[in-house]
């Protein structure tokens, strides 16, 4: 392994990016501990320390390192970006100008991305307005949830012209962490955008390995390090199972040649949807605490703390698992669709062996994947749960580690390490996989 991590920095092309890739993520990093202005920095302290993993801000805390209780000028993190992306791809199942723009390739993906920019941008105003305003009722309104004291406010002297402000460095801040996540798309390793959300998990482990330790003792640090490892080498085995559906292709003649007659398959993965299912849901289940708190509606404050807040109850773990199974199949049924996939292997000359072309092969890709989405579906749930239910067992307040975040983390990892080996194959060195 140390010979294989020694051939990264072999190849001047590969390190360059690696050495990109750590520079852009230090910024970032740096980025998401500088406060706003206008801010009380006691509240801020009390706002860390009070603070768990769990609720909305405790979610939302996940995908910006700390971010949110920092109450930095990376407040929003990658949220939006996220968010504006996931309502693009929807989009584009039902405005027929974005579905045209998903079929023109590299030209129609460039307009769908600077139109994710724009709707970005536009979230961003939104959330930050009412983030300000969440900030200002401090312990009485979304952070109440963390325990800290009715009439704190985290922005004393509160006015019009410092929630602009605050709402102008946070929107600024959203633009800055895009182009960051470009930036590594483009001249680092990796997807951008996935490579910070890794970071901002990542960063959030020792922290939480270091209070588990002193909260539990040495029996249930070591435990849980076990659960760990295994929850880890599951993932990896579930996100590399698939279903191969073989496809043999008939021998035509074109021109003075003989083609086809090769055989390949289409890879299915067990986990088709990754992990947006279990980001999905946690919104969902998260975003009645926002409506409470920007309406300030008492009986919707007190179903979400009751209900939605509480993530040791069963009334959260079952809609939370119905969730998850249910986003499963709607965005496989996005990202897949048998009936397209029939037609490009009818249009090929191809064919499933023993299934007709045309309506019987979408029907059997359809049955295929309706059959392999529900252990995936299912498999997210456990992920997702396992956590909840170990620390809701040991009464252990803080949280060093989620479903959600080892999803993504297992999940970005292994797509670094494949890039990074395919150009190590490319340049003839051993890679991490080999």
């Amino acid at each position: 392994m140390i010979g294989r991590l020694r051939n990264m920095f072999r190849v001047p092309d590969l390190r360059n990016k690696i050495l990109f890739t750590l520079m852009v993520i230090a910024a970032y990093r740096f980025g998401s501990h500088v406060p706003v202005p206008y801010v009380d920095f006691s509240a801020i302290q009390q706002l860390k320390e009070s603070a768990a993993d769990n609720g909305i801000v405790g979610f939302l805390d996940l995908f910006s390192g700390g971010a949110i209780t920092s109450v930095s000028v990376f407040f929003l993190g990658v949220m939006p970006y996220i968010t504006a992306s996931i309502i693009m791809q929807l989009l584009g199942v039902v405005i027929p100008k974005l579905e045209q723009w998903q079929n023109e390739g590299q030209t129609g993906q460039k307009k769908i991305t600077q139109w994710t920019r724009y709707v970005t941008i536009g979230l961003a105003i939104i959330q930050s307005t009412g983030f300000v305003f969440a900030l200002k009722q401090g312990g009485g309104g979304l952070f109440g949830s963390l325990g800290l004291p009715q009439g704190i406010e985290l922005i004393p002297d509160f006015t019009a012209w410092r929630a602009a402000m605050i709402v102008l460095v946070w929107v600024a801040g959203t633009a800055l962490v895009m182009w960051l996540a470009e930036l590594i798309t483009q001249r680092g390793i990796g997807n951008g955008m996935s490579i910070l959300i890794f970071a901002s998990v990542v960063s959030s482990l020792p922290s939480g390995f270091g209070l588990i330790w002193t909260q539990g003792g040495q029996l249930k640090f070591w435990t849980i390090m076990a659960i760990l490892i295994g929850m880890i080498a599951a993932i990896v085995y579930v996100e590399s199972g698939q279903r191969r559906i073989p496809v043999q292709f008939a021998k035509r003649v074109v021109g003075r040649r003989m083609v086809g007659g090769q055989s390949t398959y289409i890879p299915l993965k067990v986990n088709q949807s990754g992990v947006i299912p279990v980001i999905f849901a946690s919104s969902i289940m998260s975003f009645p605490a926002l409506i409470a708190t920007a309406t300030n509606w008492g009986w919707l404050q007190d179903f979400a703390n009751d209900y939605l807040v509480r993530q040791d109850s069963l009334f959260y773990m079952g809609l939370y698992t119905l969730l998850i199974v249910f986003f499963a199949y709607f965005y496989t049924a996005i990202a897949f669709n048998p009936a397209q996939q029939a037609d490009i292997i009818r249009k090929q000359g191809g064919f499933i062996p023993g299934i007709r072309p045309g309506p019987p092969t979408e029907r059997y890709l359809a049955r295929v994947l309706n059959r392999i989405t529900l252990p995936g579906s299912l498999f997210l749930a456990a992920i997702a749960l396992t956590p909840l239910i170990v620390f809701a067992a040991w009464n252990i307040a803080e949280f060093p580690f989620g479903g959600t975040s080892l999803l993504i983390a297992v999940g970005v990892a292994l797509e670094t390490m494949k890039q990074i080996d395919s150009q190590l194959m490319m340049r003839n060195y051993e890679g991490f996989l080999a």
